[in-house]
């Protein structure tokens, strides 16, 4: 197994507010209120033009993820990971993909099952969330899901890393042959 990564310890005297900003207006630019997020179908809408079962959304908070966006100017800037929402809706799925810089877990706000399939190294295996449910996938391995639900899932997904690298499909997959759109 990899070592963990060492995350330095910042002690108070160590902070950095960025020049020309006060401590209430460097905290406030690092909130991300829900009344200023928009769902962006857009983000992956090259596999939901591909088949309408890969349809489903982004909300962005904490960077902008691994979906191929690579500029949002709503979102706090990441340092550590990204984090999002993402809706599903029912019957619809996110393909099978990999990370290979980031592990990456869900968190399932709102749904009753949500079925997960993990491949590695030509072993597969399924398992099923539900609501308040997390899984964390660690880098490496192929992961994907589909809400066999009768309502749309809400998700919170986080990446572990602040610019992860677009991630992957397995070269059988048809997803892996669309050319992805550039945002």
């Amino acid at each position: 197994m990899a070592e963990l990564a060492k995350i330095p310890m910042i002690n108070p005297p160590d902070v950095e507010i960025p020049d020309g900003k006060t401590l209430g207006e460097w905290i406030e630019s690092r909130v991300a209120r829900y009344e200023t997020r928009t769902l962006d179908w857009d983000a992956l809408k090259f596999q939901a033009d591909f088949d309408p079962k890969y349809r489903r959304a982004q909300m962005r908070y904490l960077g902008t993820g691994a979906t191929g966006v690579s500029d949002d100017g709503n979102v706090v800037p990441a340092e550590n990971f990204t984090f999002s929402t993402m809706v599903l809706p029912a019957g619809c799925e996110g393909p099978l993909h990999i990370h290979t810089d980031a592990e990456e877990v869900f968190f399932i706000l709102k749904g009753h099952k949500i079925r997960l399939f993990i491949e590695h190294l030509g072993e597969t295996i399924e398992t099923v969330l539900t609501e308040r449910d997390l899984i964390s996938v660690p880098p490496g391995v192929y992961r994907g899901l589909i809400n066999e639900g009768i309502e749309e899932a809400l998700m919170c997904v986080m990446i572990g890393n602040p610019k992860p690298v677009t991630p992957s499909y397995p070269p059988e997959h048809p997803v892996s042959k669309i050319p992805r759109n550039k945002k």
